[in-house]
């Protein structure tokens, strides 16, 4: 029996990028803060939905509306601050520059990202799952060579760890990214902003797996 681990590594362009683009609001009232919030967040949403099927998806991942005290005992409310955190995954990376650009005119919303990535059903995986088994093979071959044998059959192949005695896809994700900000509240400005030019930061797919194959018995030259 030889037992071999095989493994692949694959640096690939992405094909996704994560925004998260926080919505903010204030106002004495609570009420008014809510209705700020919720013009402010229709023309964030309004401005992305443009882009069509550029943006793969859009969804709001959590939405407050909270009161601020003022400093003191008596601890009476001052105003109410309100904010929406809208996830966006852009499947046209062109677009990005100018998505963020656009979405950074908007002075009371504050962006997060690009975050890069692959999807999860990206063939990538299965091609670097089809590297590893093909270096374990050819590795189990070298071995029987090298000692006057050759393989005869597969015994066991599996992920890393699963042997009885892995194919483990893993992405490099991007942690960084652009940040933008501001505290005033208004419209966007009507002239265009102008584009960022991004440079994606490419992924490292990794894989790997554990084989045992059945070998003949090599025949040694008697002194």
């Amino acid at each position: 029996m030889i037992s071999v681990r095989g493994e692949a590594t694959l640096l690939v362009d992405p094909e996704v990028a994560d925004l998260t683009a926080v919505i903010i609001a204030q106002a004495r009232d609570r009420r008014e803060a809510f209705e700020r919030l919720v013009k402010r967040n229709d023309e964030v949403l309004s401005l992305v939905r443009s882009y069509g099927d550029s943006i793969d998806r859009v969804e709001s991942t959590g939405v407050s509306v909270a009161p601020e005290l003022r400093k003191g005992k008596d601890e009476k409310i001052r105003s109410y601050s309100g904010a929406v955190r809208v996830r966006i995954t852009v499947a046209d990376l062109a677009i990005l520059g100018e998505l963020l650009a656009r979405i950074a005119e908007f002075e009371a919303a504050t962006i997060d990202g690009p975050h890069w990535r692959l999807r999860t059903s990206s063939p990538v995986y299965r091609e670097a799952r089809g590297r590893a088994v093909a270096e374990a093979v050819t590795r189990a071959r070298d071995y029987a060579e090298a000692i006057g044998s050759r393989i005869t059959g597969l015994i066991e192949l599996a992920d890393t760890g699963l042997t009885t005695t892995s194919v483990v896809p893993r992405m490099a994700r991007s942690v960084g990214g652009v940040v933008f900000g501001a505290r005033a509240a208004s419209a966007p400005a009507p002239a265009e902003p102008p584009a960022l030019d991004l440079e994606p930061q490419q992924q490292t797919v990794y894989a790997t797996v554990e084989a045992r194959f059945e070998a003949a018995q090599p025949e040694f030259p008697v002194d």
